[in-house]
C-alpha cells in the first residue's frame, strides 16, 4: 500500500516516513502502533512490509534533503537509523503543494515568494495527476498533515456538490488548499485522511462527492496529547457523578505547529476542535479556557497544564491537576499509518463518506458525534468484529471492561 502525505517535509510525515523504513529493516520495533495489537490481528491490514511513500509540500525536493534537519528537533532516532534509511529517503521525491487560504504563517513556511497564481481548478487537476502518478494503479491513501489553516467561511457549511463546481470554476478564494486536496483525493478515487483541524473534506459538498464515487474519509484533527488524555478522563466525572465546575487548559509547544498556530487566525481553528470534546463528555460545558503558546526551546515536544476544579458530596468543592509530556511527532506518526491501514481496509470493504467509526483517532470526529474515549474504542473494535461494516456508537459506558491490548504474534 502506498501512503501519500500532504506535507511530507514536515516533522510528523518525516517521523512516519523514516520510523516505518526503519521498521522495515528491522531498526525498530512497530511500538505505539495500534493496528498491531491483538484486537486487529483478524483484518487483512496491509502489511507494515509493504508501505511505500510520497507526497508534497509546499518546497519540493527529495525527503532526503530534510530529514536530519526536520528530525534533529524530535530526537526519536539515532542518527545511525536515519543514516541507514537515507537510500530509499533519497527515493521519495516530493512534488510541489497548493498554498490557498493558509494565512500569512502558512505562507511564511514557502520558501521563497509563494506562488498564488495557480487556479483552484489548476491545482485541482495537477495534484490529481500526481495522486493517480503515484499510485499507478496500486492501492494508495491521501493523508493531510500540512500546517492549520485559519478557520473556513461558514458559507462553504451550506454548499451542495454543484455549488462548490460554481466555486471552484470561479476560482473562488475562500475554497482552501486543504479542501482542494480534499476533493483531488476523491477525483482520483483515493481515501483520504484529514489529521489537521483545517476544512479539508468535511464540507458538505465534499462528503457528497466522496459517497457518490466511493471514497472514504476519516478526520479531524489527530488526537494524541492533551485532548486524548480530556476524552479518557472527563467521563470519569460523569460516571462517579461529580460536577466540573471548570477546567483550563494551556499548552506550549516549539515546532513548526507551535510557530504557526502563534497567529491567532490558524490558532482559532485549533482551539475550536479542542474546545468542543469537553460538553461531549461531560453533557455541560464547564468555566474555563484553553490556551496555545509558541515556545520555541521546547522544538517538537510539547507541555500540556491541566487545572480541573470539581464538586463532589454535599457540594465540597475539589481540584484536580495533571501535565502532560509529550513529544508530538512520536505521538503522531504511528497513528498515521493506524489511520492509513484502517481507511484502506475501509475502502476495500467498499464504505464510503466520514468512516465514523476512526472517530478514536480525532479530536473533531467526523462520521460520529461520540467524544467519549472508551465509547469510541468501543465502537473501533465492534467495526473491526463486522468486518469493517459501520457501526452504531455504543449507549453504555463501557470504560470498566475494555480488554488490555495485546501484542499481535508475529
Amino acid at each position: 500500500m502506498k501512503i501519500w502525505i500532504i506535507g511530507l517535509r514536515g516533522t510528523t510525515a518525516t517521523t512516519a516516513t523514516v520510523g516505518t523504513l526503519a521498521a522495515q529493516r528491522g531498526l525498530l520495533p512497530l511500538e505505539g502502533l495500534l493496528t498491531e495489537t491483538a484486537p486487529f490481528g483478524a483484518l487483512p491490514l496491509a502489511e507494515v512490509q509493504t508501505l511505500e511513500f510520497g507526497g508534497c509540500d509546499l518546497s519540493p525536493g527529495h525527503l532526503a534533503g530534510t530529514a536530519h534537519a526536520t528530525l534533529a528537533a524530535v530526537g526519536a532516532f539515532p542518527t545511525a537509523v536515519v543514516e541507514a534509511v537515507m537510500p530509499e529517503l533519497e527515493r521519495i521525491s516530493i512534488t510541489r503543494g497548493t498554498l490557498r487560504g493558509g494565512g500569512r504563517a502558512v505562507e511564511a513556511l514557502a520558501e521563497g515568494e509563494p506562488d498564488l497564481s495557480e487556479s483552484a481548478r489548476e491545482a485541482i487537476d495537477r495534484i490529481t495527476s500526481d495522486l493517480q502518478g503515484f499510485a499507478a494503479g496500486a492501492p494508495a491513501v491521501v493523508v493531510n498533515l500540512a500546517s492549520t489553516e485559519p478557520l473556513t467561511d461558514p458559507a462553504l457549511a451550506s454548499w451542495d456538490l454543484a455549488a462548490l463546481e460554481q466555486a471552484l470554476d470561479a476560482d473562488d478564494s475562500r475554497i482552501p488548499a486543504s479542501s482542494l486536496y480534499a476533493y483531488a483525493a476523491v477525483q482520483a478515487r483515493l481515501p483520504y485522511i484529514n489529521f489537521t483541524p483545517s476544512a479539508g473534506a468535511s464540507l458538505p459538498a465534499l462528503i457528497e462527492l466522496a459517497r457518490e464515487t466511493g471514497v472514504p474519509l476519516a478526520g479531524r484533527d489527530g488526537k494524541t496529547g492533551e485532548t486524548l488524555v480530556k476524552t479518557a478522563l472527563a467521563p470519569m466525572f460523569a460516571i462517579r457523578a461529580l460536577t466540573v465546575e471548570g477546567w483550563y487548559g494551556t499548552n506550549i509547544l516549539g515546532n513548526t505547529d507551535g510557530q504557526v498556530l502563534a497567529d491567532p487566525e490558524n490558532r482559532a481553528s485549533k482551539i475550536t476542535s479542542k474546545q468542543g470534546v469537553l460538553e461531549a463528555c461531560l453533557g455541560y460545558s464547564p468555566e474555563g479556557d484553553v490556551r496555545i503558546d509558541y515556545f520555541p526551546p521546547l522544538a517538537d515536544h510539547k507541555v500540556a497544564w491541566n487545572f480541573i476544579q470539581f464538586r463532589g458530596w454535599g457540594g465540597h468543592r475539589m481540584r484536580m491537576q495533571f501535565t502532560w509530556e509529550g513529544t508530538d511527532a512520536v505521538l503522531a506518526a504511528p497513528l498515521v499509518l493506524d489511520l492509513a491501514r484502517l481507511i484502506n481496509f475501509a475502502w476495500q470493504r467498499g464504505e464510503a463518506g466520514p468512516i465514523g467509526a476512526l472517530g478514536l483517532f480525532f479530536k473533531t470526529p467526523e462520521g460520529s458525534p461520540e467524544m467519549n474515549l472508551h465509547r469510541q474504542y468501543e465502537a473501533l473494535l465492534r467495526w473491526v468484529e463486522a468486518g469493517g461494516q459501520q457501526a452504531e456508537p455504543a449507549l453504555e459506558d463501557p470504560a470498566l471492561r475494555l480488554p488490555a491490548p495485546q501484542r499481535r504474534a508475529s
